[in-house]
């Protein structure tokens, strides 16, 4: 970037996608500092325990992290998308199972609920996720994972309403919850055209959360099944139009993996923060390890990453927001974000040897949780195929 001879950008220059408005600093910093403050000490133990602190999720949404796009007249925070990204990003530094919460809340429940629900679902809805209710999106099914609209889940017409049957799978914040939207086929003959979004709440008849699933990494967060025994909603409960809900999946689940793609920002710069540190510290034949050519590469290769995955993640919030297309971009920062992330948080267990293998380091906790950003909002194989069909045409 060119500057003038006082060393500010000159006028006229483009801004970096990296380089933060003021406001945008301040917000990012504030939550930085909340998540070493509240979040870092309580990580191992949630981990170990597979669950959220009650209290630390009240603060959460004290803190306004919970309702960041919700206007302000619905108590919400009143921000932009590109904040939400930031905060994912900071608080997934620290706890990536902390910031898939925020993710899921922001990018997916409260994103569908901003651009579909009418004026009175907003009102009745938008407030309480801005209040204290975390909410859920509940689209896969054990036939329905990558063939994401193969769904079996049924929603038959009853008088002024719908009964749902079947099950879901893999839905994450299921068990704390208060707010779902599901995703059930009004006709398995339509094929995607059938399949429709309804607003479900926790404990209504018929609506159970089931058995959660042990998983490998960001185990404080929760994944739970989802079974519905005859579970009646009113027309009232259903968002959008019959048959729209393909178009509210695909539209929300393009910014889900922008968010996705900065939960594995974050993670990759929290685990090269643990690997530069100790490198710092640690001495070997007489000499700080940093010291070492071979180790100074090592970093900088995995800065060097970190920053062009935060860049494509950047990119794609700011494209969304402006209301450009951004399919193509959304499916590249999530797909290279997670292959960086996995890569960073592996060299960072390698750097710290012996004490990178063991769980008095988070560095451990980082690998394990790495993992998953190749499985959910889409495989990274799904993403290549997006990025290939964009690129190339055909299927």
């Amino acid at each position: 970037m060119s500057t003038d001879s006082g060393g500010k950008p000159a006028e006229g220059t483009v801004r970096s996608l990296t380089e933060l408005r003021e406001d945008e600093m301040l917000f990012r910093g504030t939550v930085e500092r909340f998540a070493q403050d509240e979040i870092a000490p309580q990580v191992r133990r949630m981990d170990e325990a597979q669950q959220m602190d009650a209290g630390l999720l009240r603060k959460l949404f004290e803190l306004g992290l919970m309702g960041i796009e919700i206007p302000e007249d619905l108590g919400g925070s009143g921000g932009t998308f590109f904040d939400s990204v930031l905060a994912v990003e900071a608080l997934s530094a620290v706890d990536p199972a902390i910031g898939l919460l925020v993710d899921i809340q922001n990018t997916l429940a409260i994103k569908a609920l901003l651009r579909w629900a009418t004026p009175e679902q907003k009102q009745t809805y938008l407030t309480r996720l801005a209040a204290d209710t975390v909410g859920a999106y509940a689209l896969s099914e054990a036939g329905a994972g990558s063939d994401a609209f193969a769904l079996e889940t049924r929603a038959q017409r009853r008088g002024d309403g719908y009964v749902l049957n079947g099950r879901k799978l893999w839905i994450s914040n299921a068990r704390e919850a208060g707010l779902f939207i599901v995703f059930a086929t009004v006709d398995p003959a339509a094929g995607y055209k059938g399949i429709t979004a309804f607003i479900v709440d926790k404990g209504m008849p018929g609506f159970t959360v089931g058995r959660k699933e042990d998983k490998l990494g960001i185990r404080a967060s929760s994944t739970c099944e989802l079974i519905l025994d005859d579970c009646v909603v009113t027309e009232a409960q259903l968002l959008g139009e019959p048959g729209k809900g393909y178009r509210i999946a695909m539209e929300t689940l393009n910014e889900g993996r922008i968010g996705i793609g900065a939960q594995m920002v974050g993670l990759a710069q929290g685990a090269w923060g643990h690997a530069a540190r100790h490198a710092k510290e640690r001495k070997q034949f007489g000499r700080r390890i940093v010291e070492f050519q071979a180790m100074r590469f090592q970093l900088a290769e995995m800065a060097a990453g970190i920053e062009a995955a935060r860049l494509m993640v950047y990119n794609a919030a700011r494209r969304n927001q402006a209301g450009l297309d951004c399919r193509k971009e959304a499916a590249m920062c999530k797909y290279l974000a997670s292959k960086t992330a996995e890569h960073v948080a592996s060299l960072a267990v390698e750097v710290l040897g012996g004490l990178g293998f063991v769980k008095d380091t988070p560095v451990e906790k980082l690998y394990r949780d790495a993992k998953i950003g190749a499985i959910y909002e889409g495989t990274s194989f799904m993403q290549l195929t997006t990025i290939a069909k964009l690129l190339l045409g055909g299927e």
